[in-house]
């Protein structure tokens, strides 16, 4: 995780800084150094160091408890009866199979998968292939949790849906023709109130835990010479 938490800053498309220079600005506020200072033993911050307390924040984010949870453990009034439907749904092998790919407590398989997202762009993103050279990765990209959806948005990796229902018809129609297309991906044919619950039941996985008060105040760099 710390690793992954340094990542974005160097990302040219993510935040497109450095690790020398985000530690450079880190470092010119006194607020920051002495707070870095009081927890690793050093006013001088490294990029490590910003590594490890980015990633200890985020291991305080949590989810648990949703709606659909609460059913899981036995409480047959948590879901409502659209979003048990769209559950029955979620895991219809037969019908919606979203359950091939969005499997367990945290509803990913934690694999790769090619839905045709973007690859009828001119250039599109190669998602897996990039790090794997290996064909049959192309186009592929990881799965994500499906717990707190609605908070996420946009969805797909290129963020071109908005909408949870627009994502629904997505699947519906079978994803974007390409020759990686994963084997699950089909025309599913759901019918309105199909793809009515299925949202509903997306609904449910609005969990608690993770909501972060952010402080009211953060450490400010030095005003520049010369300002009021």
């Amino acid at each position: 995780m710390e690793e992954q938490a340094v990542g974005p800053i160097a990302n040219p498309i993510e935040m497109g800084n450095t690790h020398r220079g985000a530690v450079a600005t880190l470092n010119g506020i006194p607020g920051y150094q002495g707070q870095f200072e009081a927890i690793f033993g050093s006013p001088d911050i490294t990029i490590d160091n910003v590594g490890r307390a980015i990633a200890a924040f985020e291991r305080t984010i949590i989810s648990g408890n949703s709606a659909w949870d609460r059913f899981m453990s036995g409480d047959q009034n948590a879901l409502s009866e659209s979003a048990q439907r769209g559950w029955t749904l979620f895991q219809d092998r037969e019908r919606a199979n979203c359950i091939a790919c969005h499997a367990g407590f945290n509803l990913t398989d934690n694999g790769y998968h090619n839905l045709g997202v973007g690859m009828d762009d001119e250039n599109p993103d190669q998602g897996r292939y990039v790090v794997t050279q290996s064909e049959e990765d192309r186009g592929r990209f990881k799965t994500p949790t499906l717990r707190d959806i609605l908070y996420t948005r946009p969805y797909m990796h290129d963020g071109r849906f908005w909408t949870l229902e627009e994502v629904v018809e997505f699947y519906d129609v079978g994803g974007l023709e390409n020759p990686n297309l994963d084997q699950e991906m089909r025309p599913l044919r759901l019918d309105d109130q199909d793809k009515s619950d299925l949202v509903e039941f997306m609904r449910a996985l609005d969990g608690e835990g993770w909501q972060v008060q952010p402080p009211t105040t953060l450490p400010q760099p030095p005003a520049p010479v010369g300002s009021q």
